[in-house]
């Protein structure tokens, strides 16, 4: 990932509204949510998640599709996973300090199989 991507996401994700968008999102998987149940479930007012899933879907972080009458929205796994690589890919001059943590961390989430949902916590 280059940097002129990893700054947009990066301040997509510096807002505490749309950092709870993106992980309720992360927590629905690939199937997502509609856009009327993340307002339900995150209890924001409609105006203001449409802005902050259109700021999260310009940063590359979301993608919508349309299901009937509903826009569901996802996460787009891989350009999370291609931003915590851009952010840990030179870490410690390759020593094992913190990168160790992350594996650990990739270790306790098992992240599901597409269609599969995780156990949750």
């Amino acid at each position: 990932m280059e940097t002129r991507y990893a700054i947009p996401a990066l301040s997509a994700l510096a807002q505490e509204g749309r950092l709870n968008v993106f992980r309720r999102l992360v927590k629905a998987g690939p199937t997502g949510l509609a856009a009327g149940r993340i307002a339900e479930e995150t209890g924001t007012a409609a105006n203001t998640l449409s802005a902050q899933l259109n700021i999260l879907s310009q940063a590359g972080l979301i993608q919508s599709r349309r299901e009937g009458r509903s826009i569901i929205y996802s996460v787009c796994f891989e350009a999370v996973s291609d931003l915590i690589v851009f952010l840990m890919e030179d870490c410690c001059a390759g020593e094992a300090c913190v990168a160790s943590g992350v594996q650990g961390a990739l270790s306790r989430i098992a992240c599901c199989d597409a269609g599969q949902e995780r156990p949750s916590s």
